[in-house]
């Protein structure tokens, strides 16, 4: 009896496995228009391949997480990136990492990685960091501090923040699952947008002055 529950639930597990690997990969640019003909392409949903055979040891490296950043801007914060762009040997991996600095009470803002999980070590300093969930579960703010050797995760999609609280510089690095997670910073998008959004329409979904909208506008387009 049990030897035919074993099967059974092999059986199951093995076509929700095959229905899982039947559904579409997840998108690797914001924006991918088809075409009739491949002629006229331009991007693929990933990079072309080389031919294996001529595959080299530099294809998968990268050299320079080791430096740190400059953080002398208005965030104080830098990133060093190890995606598909630096290591083409990722392409179709499903990974990335970068290192990130940040100077002291240097931040980064909330964002979001439309196409990818975050997992984020910190190596030196404190840092305040969180997520907020999404309207179904109320906007919860699920946040934590932490210090050297600790390590948080930050769903997909979902907005999230770092900020060092500490009087010294802080390190961290961070891993993700896509080659090309993307990264949207939720003022850039909603004040920094080229054409500018109506700021009437930002005025009443902000419960902002159209006057404080258009200042907004102003220091995020300009880069202040």
């Amino acid at each position: 009896m049990k030897a035919i529950q074993f099967l059974i639930g092999f059986a199951l597990l093995a076509l929700a496995s095959s229905l899982a690997s039947a559904s579409d990969p997840s998108p690797l640019q914001d924006i991918c228009v088809a075409i009739e003909d491949p002629k006229d392409g331009v991007f693929v949903n990933g990079k072309f391949c080389k031919d294996p055979k001529l595959a080299r040891a530099d294809d998968f490296f990268f050299s320079g997480l080791d430096k740190p950043g400059n953080t002398a801007n208005r965030l104080g914060v830098d990133e060093t990136d190890a995606n598909v762009e630096q290591i083409p040997g990722l392409n179709t991996l499903g990974i990335s990492a970068f290192r990130i600095d940040y100077a002291p009470y240097g931040q980064r803002p909330p964002h979001i990685h439309p196409r990818a999980s975050e997992i984020l070590l910190v190596l030196e300093g404190t840092l305040h960091v969180g997520f907020v969930t999404s309207d179904q579960l109320n906007n919860k703010l699920i946040a934590k501090v932490l210090n050297k050797g600790d390590a948080f995760v930050f769903p997909k999609g979902l907005i999230h923040f770092q900020f060092n609280v500490g009087k010294t510089n802080a390190v961290a690095y961070s891993a993700l699952n896509s080659q090309f997670p993307g990264e949207i910073t939720i003022a850039d998008a909603v004040f920094g947008a080229n054409p500018p959004i109506y700021p009437d329409f930002l005025a009443k979904a902000f419960q902002l002055d159209p006057k404080t909208v258009i200042d907004l506008q102003h220091k995020f387009i300009n880069g202040n």
